[in-house]
């Protein structure tokens, strides 16, 4: 079942990809080298000032565009990209945000190292069910809670980051943001289940052996150490929160109901077409999120440590994102013809077949630094851009690309965004996490390994 068959290419529709210049780019490019360094080089001037920032770089691609081919294609290119694909994007993730903050883990358990694979395994499923951003809220402090009386426990945050806000979320558009993209441009809904399961279940398993087999070592060693007095005694387990349960099934029907309800009626809005299926889950998903808002116990969100600040920022940030990316897709559409030919020239073969393997370890290396939502949407479209076309003849080469981009999100702290709120989370509640290339250690030691594996098994 295709999502928005209808949906018209991304807003590059009218602009001369073929004779537009690398300089076209350099805001795309700016804006996501400001969002991988302001928080590192700059952090109280980005914390207060990001969506003046992001709002700088994406006037220097609308200003451009209405000098050089005139403000009606340039109104119409940006209000195509923000009205098709941006509204029902930030529309999902604030509801799966909104709805997993309303659900509490309450009680305690020790955290042996069975436990805490339990732990971490649970919410690598749950997180393709939520969303990385979710699990990761809802899970995040059951599992400090269970390992602060351990004097060794920082490594199982790292391992939390690699499985629960990462490669958990690459089974469903609901899990990661790059897939939902994908969704958006025609993507069947289970395509990503059935077609990453293998290489989620392969690469999940390796990197809970290699957690396991460390913690086993870590727990052995802490015998010899002072004991800590618990300050999270242990308690019995609750979830809390459970009118949020149903609210979640919803979010899941109401995009079902889009991907196979098509009554073939459009709606014009600011000159854009919109699907009236589109326009109708939308509509139901925003409501669900109201409604766990009324319905949810304000101590709950308190427990969670919920606030409005990372959804706000993740809104404006995108806007900005799917803004600068505009001419960017127009330039990779004219494939060889257009000045990032050199690019499409290192995913393809000498016989023009695409080198899945390339498609794969590039799509990561820039998932690892880059937002991984927009590095998916490039090499989607370097691919061809055509989801029918992607999701059989060149099935493998989609899947490359969603895994590169889900899975190596893990590798930095910048690389998805619930990396970095998670750090922030341990740090506050007193874990010695590592910094930012003290992370990248752990990462280039269990997961780069890892992702070679499952290259050569699944994309050479």
């Amino acid at each position: 079942m295709l999502f928005g068959s209808a949906i018209p290419a991304f807003a590059e529709e009218g602009l001369p990809g073929a004779t537009m210049s690398l300089w076209w780019a350099l805001p795309f490019a700016g804006l996501l080298l400001s969002i991988a360094s302001g928080p590192l080089l700059f952090p109280h001037v980005w914390e207060h000032h990001y969506g003046k920032i992001a709002a700088v770089w994406a006037v220097l691609v609308i200003g451009p565009l209405a000098a050089a081919f005139g403000a009606d294609l340039s109104v119409n290119a940006v209000l195509h990209a923000l009205l098709t694909e941006y509204m029902s994007f930030i529309i999902l993730l604030f509801a799966l945000f909104t709805i997993a903050g309303g659900i509490l883990v309450a009680g305690n358990i020790h955290g042996t190292p069975w436990t805490n694979a339990g732990l971490l395994l649970i919410g690598a499923m749950l997180a393709s069910v939520v969303g990385t951003t979710g699990a990761s809220m809802i899970m995040i402090r059951p599992v400090i809670r269970a390992n602060d009386n351990r004097p060794f426990n920082a490594h199982v945050v790292v391992f939390f980051i690699f499985l629960v806000s990462n490669i958990g979320g690459s089974l469903t558009p609901l899990g990661d943001p790059p897939l939902f993209v994908g969704f958006l441009r025609g993507v069947d809904f289970f395509w990503t289940t059935a077609n990453l399961w293998r290489e989620t279940l392969f690469v999940t398993v390796l990197v809970l052996v290699v957690f396991l087999a460390l913690d086993f070592f870590l727990h052995w060693r802490e015998e010899g150490q002072p004991k800590i007095k618990d300050p999270t005694p242990h308690s019995k387990v609750r979830l809390r929160g459970l009118p949020n349960l149903p609210l979640l099934a919803g979010v899941i029907a109401a995009i079902l109901l889009s991907a196979s309800w098509k009554p073939g009626i459009d709606i014009p809005v600011f000159g854009v077409t919109l699907g009236l299926q589109n326009l109708v889950r939308d509509a139901i998903i925003l409501a669900l999120a109201f409604i766990s808002l009324a319905v949810s116990r304000s101590e709950y969100r308190k427990a969670n440590g919920f606030a409005w600040g990372p959804i706000a920022e993740v809104a404006k940030l995108f806007a900005a994102i799917f803004i600068c990316i505009v001419p960017v897709i127009a330039i990779l559409k004219a494939g060889t013809d257009g000045a990032l030919a050199p690019l499409v020239a290192l995913v393809t073969g000498a016989d023009g077949t695409p080198n899945d393997l390339a498609y794969f370890w590039l799509t990561g290396a820039l998932s690892s630094f880059l937002d991984n939502a927009p590095t998916y949407l490039v090499f989607f479209e370097l691919a061809g851009g055509d989801a029918r076309h992607l999701m059989t003849e060149l099935a493998t080469t989609l899947a490359a690309i969603s895994a590169g981009a889900v899975f190596m999100g893990a590798n930095t702290y910048i690389g998805n965004a619930p990396n970095f709120m998670v750090y922030a989370i341990a740090r506050h509640q007193g874990v010695k996490m590592p910094g930012f290339f003290g992370y990248m250690l752990w990462s280039g030691a269990v997961l780069i390994p890892t992702f070679i594996l499952a290259g050569f098994v699944f994309f050479r």
